[in-house]
């Protein structure tokens, strides 16, 4: 391999372990307070007394973070990104698609045992109960609206449209995360942990489309020795 191909793959690892290392140290950090009841849960109790303030519009913002809301989005993007790669004979067109699709179907399989195993009550505006954390429609938004985004944005031409969409990707999760705050629905760090949580999920998702879309580098042909004369 050429010594160029070494050095561009270990400034690429090196760019992003920090942004994967990150999340997960602060998911692993946030989950242990909520496992011990640590001082970070207090404080968060005490911030979730100041930010609670049901209505509707707190509900409606919630909502953003619904299956039937949020899922049917990103079925949108894949069904679009899957027609447009097909049409375009794009060699592995339906990898992104199922990569998309298979992380969607991953956020259930990763959260509801830890919202089982850790068992954490919910505010009081909800009733008696637990496995509120870490919060499922969190996940469900940032996976859904992340994923669809990632997806789209290769396929956008222009930087006013491609920074459009991420700007519209963060509005629905950061609303969708105020509403289940404001509404009660979830204590704030079982919305922060979610967020950490779908870091590491769309992070690895992006690493992944990165490889598998990237165009195959061409080989420098070997240089074959001379032939020597006989003398």
């Amino acid at each position: 391999m050429p010594i160029s191909a070494n050095r561009e793959r270990v400034a690429l690892r090196g760019s992003v372990a920090l942004p994967l290392a990150l999340p997960a140290l602060l998911f692993a950090l946030i989950t242990w307070q909520v496992a011990a009841d640590g001082p970070l849960v207090r404080l968060d109790e005490r911030l979730s007394r100041v930010l609670v303030n049901p209505d509707r519009f707190s509900e409606l913002l919630a909502d953003l973070g619904n299956i039937p809301v949020a899922v049917p989005v990103l079925a949108l993007a894949l069904g679009y990104v899957a027609v447009r790669g097909r049409r375009a004979g794009v060699d592995r067109w339906w990898l992104p698609v199922a990569a998309a699709a298979l992380l969607m179907a991953l956020v259930p399989a990763l959260v509801v045992p830890l919202k089982a195993l850790l068992a954490r009550p919910g505010t009081p505006a909800e009733p008696p109960g637990t496995g509120y954390y870490p919060s499922g429609h969190t996940a469900t938004a940032a996976v859904a609206y992340g994923s669809a985004t990632l997806l789209l944005l290769p396929r956008l031409r222009t930087a006013p449209a491609r920074r459009a969409l991420i700007v519209l990707c963060a509005a629905l999760v950061l609303g969708a995360s105020y509403g289940l705050v404001r509404r009660g629905y979830h204590w704030p760090l079982d919305v922060v942990g979610s967020w950490c949580l779908c870091a590491v999920l769309l992070m690895s998702l992006w690493l992944f489309l990165r490889r598998a879309t990237a165009p195959d580098r061409p080989r420098c042909p070997a240089v074959e020795p001379e032939p020597h004369g006989r003398s």
